[in-house]
């Protein structure tokens, strides 16, 4: 059985005892293992069940908080429950995008198209808020790396670019997902807040965090994230814990 690094499992501990307590995380990379077709992110075993028992504890609040859009959250994880949803980095934080912005986002996604196309395995993500261009399933690594340049030089500067694994989103809103847990945590009054993430948008929520909240990072890479879990395979057990500590 995976055992969680002891000073994180201490912080816990020491986080249990305060209320409201706030309980985020991303869903890609964290509560299900990265793979090269969005739509194909299913829950890790064990997950739903063990983020079930967090948010059944009095006066915990869990919200999933993805660069997905809402809708395509709450039907890939197939979650129900008392959980809030933050989508689109922050962007879909009340309720879906304008008009105007909905168009800027599908005109971006025509000019993008063309690129996207002629570099066979990548793929094309049309999101509420924003274009992702993936490659992870792209064999030749020349032509993924050409592509996400390609992107990179067609944005204009309007628009807000979030790179990440294997991926280069381009956002019609400048939301990040820092600003939108600040203001979960603040409408919440939330006396503490724990978030987990394994991406480079996830930076943006653990620097958005006081010091005393507990940050988790997911996986390899710099971070600004207080503690680590290795893999994805480390998340339920994380949340067991936290359940446990919790109770």
């Amino acid at each position: 059985m995976t055992r969680i690094p002891a000073d994180l499992a201490a912080a816990l501990t020491g986080l249990a005892a305060r209320r409201p307590l706030l309980v985020a995380s991303d869903y890609d990379g964290v509560l299900a293992p990265l793979v090269g077709e969005p739509s194909a992110a299913v829950l890790s075993p064990g997950a739903a069940e063990a983020l079930g028992r967090v948010a059944a504890r009095d006066g915990v609040v869990v919200a999933l908080v993805s660069g997905r859009g809402v809708a395509d959250l709450q039907a890939v994880s197939g979650l129900t429950g008392p959980y809030r949803y933050v989508g689109s980095h922050g962007a879909e934080f009340d309720g879906p995008l304008t008009g105007e912005l909905a168009a800027r986002r599908d005109e971006l996604a025509d000019r993008l198209a063309p690129l996207v196309a002629s570099v066979p395995g990548a793929l094309l993500e049309v999101k509420p808020a924003s274009v992702a261009v993936h490659v992870r399933q792209v064999t030749d690594r020349a032509a993924a790396a050409g592509l996400l340049e390609e992107a990179h030089r067609a944005a204009d500067p309007s628009l807000t670019l979030k790179p990440g694994k294997e991926v280069l989103e381009l956002a019609v809103t400048d939301a990040d997902k820092g600003s939108a847990l600040r203001r979960l945590r603040d409408e919440l009054g939330a006396a503490a807040a724990i978030y987990l993430g394994d991406d480079l948008t996830d930076e943006d929520a653990f620097r958005a965090l006081p010091h005393d909240d507990v940050t988790v990072k997911v996986g390899e890479g710099e971070t600004a994230a207080r503690f680590r879990l290795p893999d994805t395979a480390a998340v339920v057990p994380f949340l067991d814990e936290l359940a446990r500590a919790l109770a």
